[in-house]
């Protein structure tokens, strides 16, 4: 069973519009609801992929409780989210038709209470016991401490699971000393964790805070990963449009996975990469074109570094 984590879980709302155009009315031609959070989203394309997930997090309210109803007609998903009296909150995607692009509008989340986070933790560390690994994946709601990944991190690391971690700012600092077997930031927030914007040398500096390995997404160039093994770039055949909204989720998936299969670097970055960019071609974050995905898999490009 691979294990993901969703402190701050959502319900993805994404809307279609013809063209978005700022200080007007629009007719949405297309809308749909999945749950959502970089956690969620990586759980529904590993059960995707085939294999036994267990999603955890926090979850309350209306919409704490529509996110709930969509998992349960996830096949190998299981629901192992912790109650917490806020209410879950919502993202909205805007999608324009006309150019591809996304706007998105992410609230808060709800307020976590101490009792709430202990009641987490003992929950996490039961679930650690069956998990063969762990993704700790997307933003901190408010009231969780600044260090939770942190915590998180050691305890994995304690348990023997191997964990990868998904975050930024604070919580991504913090969690990166605790020594995770790996992380995945874009090159914006590896920026910020290292202050280095060339991504070869900001990578490395990463693993030398505390990662084992280090993968960051390059956007449309795919993705650099900086290991004990090698350093490697993967990169599509071609730039795909189209909603990027959770493309880096299906990467964490396809990491994931190929690291519980055995998988050396190159494949894992493969099925990342292709993940990824079919991701960019399916209606909502969570999902990928299989078509998409079965055809890039085997025309990434790998290339070796010092």
């Amino acid at each position: 069973m691979i294990l993901t984590v969703t402190l701050n879980t959502a319900l993805d709302v994404t809307h279609h519009v013809p063209k978005l155009i700022p200080h007007t009315s629009h007719r949405v031609t297309a809308v749909s609801e999945r749950p959502g959070g970089k956690g969620l989203n990586v759980a529904r394309v590993l059960a995707a992929l085939g294999h036994e997930v267990t999603a955890t997090g926090f979850t309350g309210g209306r919409t704490g409780a529509v996110v709930r109803e969509l998992l349960a007609g996830t096949d190998r998903l299981t629901d192992a989210l912790v109650p917490c009296a806020g209410t879950t909150r919502r993202t909205l995607a805007v999608v324009d038709e006309a150019s591809g692009d996304t706007t998105q509008f992410n609230e808060p989340g709800p307020l976590i209470g101490s009792a709430e986070w202990a009641a987490f933790l003992g929950r996490y560390e039961e679930l650690l016991a069956g998990a063969a690994a762990v993704a700790l994946c997307g933003s901190l709601p408010p009231g969780v401490p600044v260090g939770a990944y942190a915590v998180l991190v050691r305890a994995a690391r304690a348990a023997g699971v191997p964990v990868l971690l998904d975050t930024s700012g604070e919580a991504l600092r913090r969690g990166v000393a605790a020594r995770p077997e790996m992380i995945k930031p874009n090159a914006a927030e590896l920026a910020e964790l290292t202050g280095s914007r060339e991504p070869l040398q900001a990578t490395r500096d990463a693993r030398r805070r505390g990662a084992h390995a280090v993968v960051t997404s390059l956007g449309p160039g795919g993705l650099l990963a900086a290991t004990p093994e090698g350093t490697w770039r993967a990169a599509p055949p071609r730039a795909l449009t189209g909603n990027p909204t959770g493309a880096g989720d299906s990467a964490v998936a396809g990491l994931l996975s190929a690291l519980t299969e055995g998988l050396d670097w190159p494949a894992r970055l493969t099925r990342a990469v292709a993940l990824s960019a079919a991701t960019v071609h399916a209606p909502t974050a969570g999902d990928f074109d299989p078509g998409t995905y079965e055809e890039l898999r085997h025309t990434i490009t790998i290339t070796a570094g010092n």
